[in-house]
């Protein structure tokens, strides 16, 4: 039980990390930067960015923090080029200032880059190829946002990490009922300086995203139009958090399993009730270690990036930490898993942009739809669609749906978001 312990504070680790501005373009601009690192003090004159379509569907309409409002890849790759900070990885722009901007507005509308998708490309692939006059330099990063497989300097390999062999806390040991016992065990010392940041940084961006205007303003409009209760203003502060995250907010954020949006949801939700029901901090830790990892267990199988959205998985996530937080046991979280997930699974992923503040505040919905549920004495049952007997096996269900039944649907969000509008 010790190794099992010491997994479950790996993978928190692992995958609360802070990044600023949607990861996806972020990821591009990192791979830019350690490009540019590589190729030396020769100035670039052109650049190849091979890229997945899923790269495209998150990168193409979503604002990219600290360029003064520009969006899209080839802002991204441009802020890159300019940051030269590939050590800061997801935070990589973070100290860009106004001064560069003519410089970063320039490379965008004037530097020679060719934009392919590669059809071998994996689900997540960003490839960076720089060309000055006498080197070029290249750079691959797969499978997950800062995983960089590849580095090259005309032509010879600095350093190869193939994809398959990224080493990280296997996550196949997760499952709801070991989840809920670390919870109830864990030494909260052991996780504190990992959740108070989770809790510090996405609070602070949901408190902007209600004080400035940002995107569709999903967060302001929710508390305008219902009378606010503590579930209308968990909804709000996830929703209002993504208004900013996707629309320039230069705030950082604590992703989940490589989403600001999935770790503004998973967090910030219990976080409101907590402070709502005047519960100990103690409790909102253990609450989160429940929320957090259930989100990873879910997105283990649906994969880092689909045609599933993530949000669903992360507000089932924050509904199961919210029963946490009401005195749940086991039983009760995995019933309220099985019926959100049974509720909002049809939810399409296209991509990081406004409406996604939207789609959390649904699923935020759906979720907790389905922790009142069964505290209300219903539930859905195996056999209701794609329900399972068993939190585990509705989980593989959902796995099956999301990873192998969406690829054509994946497939053709993409080419409709690649149609002219």
């Amino acid at each position: 039980m010790r190794e099992l312990y010491r997994q479950y504070i790996n993978i928190l680790k692992e995958e609360l990390v802070p990044a600023m501005g949607c990861t996806e373009p972020i990821s591009i601009a990192y791979a830019v930067a350690k490009a540019r690192a590589t190729l030396g003090e020769e100035e670039p004159l052109k650049a190849k960015l091979e890229v997945s379509g899923n790269i495209v569907k998150n990168a193409k309409s979503v604002t990219v923090p600290h360029t003064g409002g520009m969006r899209g890849i080839k802002s991204a790759f441009a802020a890159g080029l300019v940051s030269r900070r590939p050590n800061a990885e997801l935070e990589v722009l973070s100290a860009l200032t106004e001064e560069q901007l003519p410089e970063i507005q320039k490379i965008k509308e004037t530097f020679d880059v060719e934009i392919v998708i590669p059809e071998n490309a994996r689900i997540f692939d960003i490839g960076v190829t720089l060309y000055s006059k006498a080197h070029t330099a290249y750079v691959r990063i797969a499978d997950k946002h800062t995983n960089v497989v590849c580095v090259q300097k005309d032509g010879v390999t600095l350093y190869e990490n193939l994809p398959q062999t990224e080493v990280k806390t296997d996550k196949s040991v997760l499952n709801v009922a070991d989840i809920v016992a670390f919870a109830d065990t864990v030494n909260v010392e052991d996780i504190k300086e990992t959740l108070d940041r989770q809790i510090e940084y996405n609070m602070a961006i949901a408190e902007e995203g209600l004080k400035n205007e940002y995107g569709a303003n999903i967060g302001k409009v929710l508390l305008r139009s219902y009378q606010p209760d503590i579930k209308i203003t968990a909804k709000a502060y996830a929703a209002a958090a993504s208004d900013a995250r996707m629309n320039g907010c230069e705030l950082p954020v604590i992703i989940n399993s490589g989403s600001g949006n999935q770790g503004i949801t998973v967090s910030v939700p219990v976080i409101v009730y907590a402070r709502g029901l005047h519960l100990s901090k103690e409790k909102l830790y253990r609450a989160l270690c429940v929320s957090n990892l259930v989100t990873i267990h879910l997105k283990v199988g649906i994969g880092t990036l689909s045609a599933y959205c993530g949000v669903v998985s992360a507000a089932a996530g924050a509904a199961c930490g919210v029963a946490y937080l009401l005195g749940g046991d086991g039983e009760s979280i995995a019933h309220t898993l099985v019926n959100a997930l049974a509720i909002d699974s049809g939810i399409i992923c296209d991509g990081a942009k406004a409406s996604c503040a939207a789609k959390i505040a649904t699923a935020v919905e759906c979720g907790l739809l389905g922790l009142n549920m069964y505290y209300n004495g219903n539930e859905f049952y195996a056999g209701d669609g794609i329900v399972k007997k068993g939190v585990e096996n509705t989980i593989k269900s959902v796995s099956r749906l999301a990873h192998y039944g969406m690829k054509e649907t994946d497939k053709e969000i993409i080419k409709i978001m690649l149609d002219s509008d």
